[in-house]
């Protein structure tokens, strides 16, 4: 069955260099792939002692991100590694000081493997959420390296508690340990005869509470602003689009709004968003420097401003909910004391099928329902602060994931 996985594998990476014509994304993701050998041959030498953490994307970065600075806070003399999958996690996050190296990570081939691992030469490998990519697992066992499963997510419907794994179950083994996020996803593990779980909870929340520390002052915000109250669109698709853009239109009130696209590099789909709205529209990066008070909307198309933006906030609405881009990150405006909005498509995760029943947080369907739930949050300032608290204290009650990891390696150290 590896067969056919590096197989398939292989014809990915002959394809890609034709596809990375036609595709930005593609392009990223070839092109910075060809530079991980050359990074790591650079910046780690055969001394290093090394920690390995890998993330798909930004959004298991910052999953990871409370474990990384515990780790540089315990062990200062090892060099941090990150490598990420997706070119929407490397992209941001390329620059960052938190982690020594950061890089992509190569295609998961037997060479390519071997080549990176041998560079690489980690001490321990740390895999955020749901990352199986099975030679580099096979390697790492093979190598005896401690491999460690954090905020893993388990669920019935998986390829590993399948008759016909498809050979996703070897991999398992491969784990020294899994850290995951709820006692379902423990039930399931031991139901195939893995005890080495720990029900630790998810490193979001310790991310999440991090971030009220953290100075958020945005003055254009605040200029945009000018006191007036805000609703914030945060990582919005064009499925959310079409349900939140007839009621900005419909809107009367002294409300404005600030609209945070999830793909914000595509301008010709900012400027399609702009003109579809009828209100005076600023899209950020064209109005700098400008006064942005007379703006009833403002769309933000630029990268690693939205967690300080919800920091204004009375209301968010987080995005991917109601296409099949998958939910972005609801604690991230949670943590501010204040109820968010979703669409329909939930049913993967937790936190939100939580808070929905708590009624900090707000599932819709259409424009219509939006329309009635945003207006009943506007206009009920008493049971918009409930709800916001709702969260608040959700979010306070679920930290402590990060320090259960720390823990367990450092008594198996």
């Amino acid at each position: 069955m590896n067969f056919l996985y590096t197989l398939a594998t292989r014809l990915v990476a002959c394809m890609l260099p034709l596809l990375a014509l036609f595709n930005r994304k593609i392009k990223l993701f070839y092109r910075g792939r060809k530079e991980s050998f050359r990074i790591l041959q650079t910046h780690i030498s055969p001394e290093d002692s090394v920690i390995w953490l890998h993330a798909a994307s930004l959004g298991e970065y910052e999953q990871g991100l409370p474990i990384l600075k515990r780790l540089r806070e315990l062990y200062p003399e090892k060099k941090l590694v990150v490598t990420f999958f997706s070119p929407s996690g490397y992209e941001a996050k390329k620059h960052s000081k938190e982690a020594d190296v950061i890089l992509y990570l190569p295609l998961d081939l037997p060479e390519r493997v071997d080549r990176f691992l041998n560079l690489l030469h980690p001490q321990m490998a740390i895999f955020v959420k749901y990352e199986f990519w099975k030679n580099y697992l096979f390697a790492l066992k093979d190598k005896a390296i401690p491999t460690y499963l954090v905020s893993g997510v388990f669920r019935k419907d998986q390829l590993f508690f399948k008759k016909r794994s498809l050979g996703m179950r070897a991999v398992l083994p491969c784990f020294t340990h899994f850290f995951v996020q709820n006692e379902n996803a423990k039930l399931l593990l031991q139901s195939i005869g893995y005890s080495n779980v720990t029900v630790s909870g998810d490193t979001r929340f310790d991310r999440v509470v991090e971030i009220l520390s953290q100075d958020n002052k945005l003055s254009f915000v605040e200029q945009f602003l000018s006191g007036a109250p805000c609703m914030v669109f945060g990582s919005s698709w064009k499925a959310d689009e079409a349900v939140y853009v007839p009621f900005l239109n419909a809107y009367k009130g002294n409300m404005k709004f600030i609209i945070a696209p999830h793909e914000v590099h595509d301008k010709e789909k900012i400027h399609l968003l702009r003109d579809c709205i009828y209100k005076r529209v600023a899209v950020l990066s064209e109005v700098e420097g400008k006064d942005l008070s007379p703006y009833e909307v403002l769309i933000v198309d630029k990268i690693g401003l939205l967690t300080k933006i919800y920091s204004y906030a009375a209301i968010a609405y987080v995005g991917g909910g109601m296409g099949n881009k998958g939910l972005h990150n609801i604690l991230e405006p949670a943590v501010f004391s204040i109820p968010v909005v979703i669409g329909k498509n939930y049913d993967k995760f937790n936190e939100a099928k939580d808070l929905i029943s708590r009624e900090g947080v707000f599932s819709i369907k259409n424009t219509e329902e939006f329309t009635q739930i945003a207006t009943f949050l506007f206009t009920d300032v008493i049971q918009r602060k409930k709800a916001g608290l709702l969260n608040y204290n959700y979010i306070l009650s679920n930290t402590g994931a990060t320090e259960k990891f720390i823990s367990k390696i450092m008594a198996n150290d």
